[in-house]
């Protein structure tokens, strides 16, 4: 189970696959958490439509809280595999030591800060007189478990980056599996709704950390988890690294209250709390593509990075084809099947024809730009992986930017249901610029390196 790839020496297609393939099923499996919570909820007796609701405004919450996983995690892995690209095992082991502090501070901080705020943050992202008790009973169990949230997806990153992607896989199998088997003891069983739905995720992601922390303290790993060689300096660099995948995530959070926020807005006082429930059906939809991609991406950011430090040019464009090749042959295949049999999906959630019909568009509406959308995340997530973070966030900021515009603009023009076309409209404008980008600078970038001196440590 703990094979370890050659990220410098392996044949970059077999190697590409064999990282992208379980990093991919694994987020996978993670939308799991939220589908399945979901689903019951959605099918809890009597309420199950605005215990949705609720659940969804959570969404904005938990996304932000990820986000700062991804700060540090997909931060410090692109810097461990340079190291381990130039040999330098020491400094590797600083940059773990330097992520796992940085982790357990963000996790006790972030806890006490939403605790005391989530009042006036629930109603602000979106919850109704009607929601908000089924908000509230979700998210504060929720926050209970940031420390086990934050660790296994931050840590999980450095498991992945030294070349176990099986590993990486298992961790969040782990805490997915558990989440199956424990949704409908927690709500059904035991009477706990949607408390117990946070309460049963909260459990899975304490199994997923133990695991993690396992490893990463263990034997079998290359780079273990130590308690020395602190430096502000390693963390500023990782937090520079990290600030493209912060945005990228802690921005969908934005993107939820100014969707929500709108729907309840232009979609009356009867069709608000509708338009919000079907848009957290599209949304969990949308998170079996997205998080899947990203999987693919990130998973696959080690070869990117290892060899940009180990300065094997050819390994490093063979890589990003392969990449970007997999993302395409993987959208392409959820394109079909999202403009095919989408009902599929949604009467997982509800049976109720009214929300089953909106629900159908939506995801249709949702999905015609995905294609693009694969070299996006391809271009940008490789751009991180080599360090250029000064393009690579822009680029991200971009298509937020513009999803979150079209989200404000077109409701008041065409009504509510015109939020839904802000989806494709990024991401067709945002792939299109990447690429574009992409195509003008990764031949100076590639270069530059290539002309460093042998030895000379990057990012230092």
């Amino acid at each position: 189970m703990a094979r370890l790839n050659d990220l410098g020496r392996d044949k970059v297609g077999g190697l590409v696959l064999r990282l992208a393939i379980p990093a991919m099923l694994a987020q996978f499996v993670n939308v799991l958490y939220s589908i399945v919570d979901r689903m019951y909820i959605g099918n809890i007796s009597g309420v199950g439509g605005l215990a949705l609701a609720g659940a969804g405004v959570c969404g904005p919450i938990v996304s932000l809280i990820s986000s700062f996983a991804f700060l540090v995690g997909v931060g410090g892995a692109p810097l461990l595999a340079m190291r381990m690209g130039e040999g330098n095992r020491k400094g590797a082991q600083a940059i773990l030591a330097n992520c796992f502090l940085m982790l357990l501070g963000l996790s006790v901080l972030l806890t006490a800060v939403f605790l005391a705020a989530k009042e006036p943050l629930l109603h602000w992202f979106g919850a109704s007189e009607a929601t908000y008790p089924y908000a509230n009973s979700y998210l504060t169990v929720y926050l209970l478990g940031t420390v086990f949230s934050i660790l296994s997806v931050g840590l999980n990153q450095f498991i992945v980056c030294q070349g176990f992607s099986t590993i990486g896989m298992a961790t969040v199998l782990i805490g997915a599996i558990s989440n199956i088997l424990l949704d409908p003891v927690f709500i059904f069983v035991l009477d706990q709704g949607v408390a117990g739905a946070a309460a049963a995720t909260v459990l899975s992601q304490a199994a997923s950390c133990a695991f993690t922390l396992i490893f990463l303290f263990g034997g079998r790993t290359r780079v273990r988890i130590t308690f020395q060689g602190y430096d502000l300096r390693i963390m500023r660099r990782v937090l520079t690294f990290g600030v493209s995948p912060f945005l990228i995530t802690a921005s969908d959070s934005v993107i939820l209250i100014a969707l929500n926020s709108v729907l309840q807005r232009y979609g009356g006082p009867q069709g608000g709390d509708m338009y919000i429930t079907c848009a957290t059906i599209v949304q969990s939809y949308m998170q079996l593509i997205t998080m899947p991609l990203g999987g693919i991406t990130g998973g696959t950011q080690p070869v990117l990075s290892f060899n940009y430090g180990a300065k094997k040019i050819d390994r490093i464009r063979s890589g990003f084809r392969s990449i970007l090749a997999l993302c395409a042959a993987f959208n392409g295949v959820m394109l079909l099947i999202s403009q095919v049999i989408p009902q599929v999906f949604v009467r997982i959630f509800t049976q109720d024809p009214q929300y089953t019909a909106l629900s159908v568009w939506g995801i249709r509406v949702f999905t015609c730009g995905i294609l693009v959308l694969a070299f996006q995340y391809t271009f940008v997530d490789g751009l991180t992986a080599l360090g250029i973070a000064r393009i690579a966030v822009p680029l991200s900021l971009l298509r937020k930017g513009l999803f979150l515009g079209a989200t404000l603009l077109l409701p008041p023009l065409f009504g509510a249901k015109a939020a839904f076309f802000a989806e494709p409209i990024a991401d067709v404008t945002g792939g299109l610029i990447s690429s574009a980008v992409f195509a003008l600078v990764i031949g100076k970038i590639l270069k530059k390196r290539q002309e460093m001196p042998d030895g000379a440590a990057l990012y230092e």
